[in-house]
């Protein structure tokens, strides 16, 4: 069923009334559970989401995540257990055993047909036809796949163990499991020993009494040959089946070479889940170094984690926290606590803050700045250390693009459609083309003749008819309008940057609030590499009024700064005055109170 890629409708927190619903019809679907795993599987608190998606056949699911692992969903009004939430409580489904290659193939949407079951001597589990099941791999406990029974235990062994045995509906490794953390199996202990843990050398007598079952074992000795010694261990995205070969064991062998072709090689040798601890560490320092200011401690450790450490995640990587090793920011944090280079301390109920740091420790002064970033981090910090930041004011030149209509006239300079220019050399080239072709009034050496290529690119229709000579400015900058605007951005110590469009200016606004309150906010900070937390800190020191960052409507990566009162004046003066930003990118000054003079 997520064996492609499905497409979510929604997702949004769970109610409080649904919340107490789904308690109560998992308790009913899962009578196995106690009171106190039902309050793990559904918290009274914690975040719990309710995601309804489209599977890729159109079938509408109701999926529920826990801290954004999806640990139930529900179809038809019947709810089903994610992998995720059968390791915690591998026993809560009847559980069939197949083979580990067999597992690629449930992932990609396979059903679990009979001959792949392994059938113990102890017997299969007792079911019924539709009966929810999990499926094992052997070795392991831990369920890799949740499926539907297509008959009855009975029934598969009178069918001598052929056909379909179960019709799979969920698999480790499917995009189910791929909407989580995408962690993998735990290694669970069969509850009886390996076959090959009990057999001794001097066991070849039993070898003569021919197919006797060993019931000890629960398993046929048949089969013993087969399964060797093996044992089920994490793997990079998918089981992954080791073997220890003694001599006569063949059957291990050939079997671990066969699956050796579904086990997914790194490039540099190092887990998916190293790489995101490096990434962690090395955005870690980073934001310390260059970023926090000792002015803006306690800093909350949320806070530190949207506003600092995830601007220094380099272009083209995430930083996930959930995919490292330590799952959690706060267990991170402990960690760098237990290090002496943070300190953390719960000043609110519920919410931790970090209220000091050691800029002077050694793995603070030894972490070297990686070069490249994303646009998001290209904000100027020219000194770093101690916390302490030094702004420039970005240099910015706008810039103009040759669009489909004008790409005629800039064709005689070699230039085409796309290419890029400053104002200047759309000055040079104009003069350039007006001079080669003498295009200049002989009477009037202020007023530029009108070709038929100047008429089709800078004239309208209605204009076309009337107008036959122009004066040099307007010439100019009607081919300016006519141009695509561009504008280029240097922070100090790093590459421009080149985008499309008016840079936007930063935006004041004056907003009213309840009981007549007024509130001043800032947007576009980031786009002039100023960072918002600063300057919400800086503003909050000076005129003592509390001020909040909110995520920007319609904007992922941008917030906006709130502050309570109208504050344009103080914020004027930090931009203009301290951080030298010129006033043509700052809209919205005029809405400051005049001060009232004294007399």
């Amino acid at each position: 069923m997520f064996s492609k890629a499905f497409r979510v409708k929604s997702n949004t927190a769970i109610k409080g009334s649904d919340r107490r619903k789904l308690r109560t019809d998992v308790a009913a679907a899962f009578p196995a559970l106690s009171s106190e795993q039902l309050s793990e599987l559904v918290p009274n608190r914690e975040e719990l989401n309710v995601v309804k998606l489209y599977a890729h056949k159109g079938d509408a699911v109701m999926v529920y995540a826990n801290n954004r692992n999806p640990v139930l969903f529900e179809m038809e009004k019947t709810l089903y257990p994610t992998v995720y939430t059968l390791w915690s409580y591998p026993d809560l489904l009847p559980a069939f055993s197949t083979w580990p290659p067999v597992l690629q193939r449930l992932a990609g949407g396979a059903d679990l047909m009979l001959p792949g079951v392994m059938v113990p001597s102890c017997g299969l589990p007792q079911v019924q036809q539709g009966t929810l099941c999990a499926i094992t791999l052997v070795g392991n406990r831990a369920p890799v796949a949740v499926g539907v029974a297509t008959m009855s235990t009975a029934e598969m062994l009178a069918a001598g163990m052929k056909g379909k045995g179960f019709t799979v509906l969920h698999a480790y490794t499917d995009h189910l499991w791929g909407f989580g953390d995408k962690s993998y199996p735990p290694t669970i202990a069969p509850l009886v020993a390996e076959p090959a843990e009990l057999e001794s050398p001097d066991d070849d007598d039993k070898d003569e009494k021919g197919p006797e079952l060993d019931s000890d074992l629960c398993i046929a000795p048949s089969l013993q040959m087969d399964i060797g010694n093996l044992s089920l261990q994490e793997g990079d995205g998918c089981a992954r089946l080791m073997e220890e070969e003694e001599p006569g064991e063949t059957g291990a062998a050939e079997m671990a070479e066969d699956i050796a072709e579904f086990q997914p090689e790194t490039e540099d040798g190092r887990t998916p889940q190293e790489r995101m601890d490096e990434l962690l560490h090395q955005c870690f320092f980073h934001a310390l170094k260059c970023k926090v200011k000792k002015s803006e401690l306690p800093l909350l450790t949320s806070t530190f984690l949207r506003n600092h450490m995830f601007s220094c995640c380099p272009e083209g990587q995430q930083l996930d926290i959930k995919k490292s090793s330590y799952k959690k920011l706060s267990k991170f944090l402990q960690y760098m606590q237990q290090q002496k280079i943070v300190q953390v301390k719960e000043l609110n109920k519920g919410v931790e803050s970090i209220v000091h740091i050691d800029w002077k420790h050694s793995d603070i002064r030894s972490f070297v700045v990686p070069e490249v970033f994303s646009a998001v981090s290209t904000a100027p910090e020219s000194k770093c250390g101690d916390g302490e930041q030094l702004y420039h004011a970005p240099e910015i030149i706008p810039l103009y693009g040759v669009s489909a209509k004008m790409a005629l006239l800039f064709q005689e300079s070699g230039h085409k459609k796309g290419s890029i220019l400053s104002s200047s050399d759309v000055r040079n080239i104009i003069i350039s083309y007006v001079k080669t072709n003498e295009l200049v009034d002989e009477t009037n050496k202020n007023f530029v003749k009108v070709n038929p290529i100047l008429c089709d690119c800078l004239l309208d229709k209605w204009e076309q008819d009337e107008i036959s000579k122009l004066k040099w400015d307007d010439l100019l900058s009607r081919c300016l309008e006519q141009l695509q605007p561009y504008h280029q951005v240097t922070f100090f110590g790093h590459e421009p940057i080149v985008r499309k469009g008016n840079l936007d200016p930063i935006d004041i606004t004056i907003a009213q609030r309840s009981s007549n309150k007024k509130v001043t906010i800032i947007k576009n900070l980031e786009l002039y590499g100023l960072d918002p937390q600063l300057v919400a800190n800086t503003l909050q020191q000076r005129v003592q009024a509390s001020a909040t960052i909110h995520t920007l409507p319609g904007a992922k990566d941008r917030v906006q700064v709130q502050i309570q009162g109208n504050q344009i004046n103080h914020l004027a003066k930090l931009l203009l005055e301290e951080y030298q930003l010129q006033r043509k990118y700052i809209q919205g000054l005029e809405k400051a109170p005049k001060l009232s003079r004294k007399k």
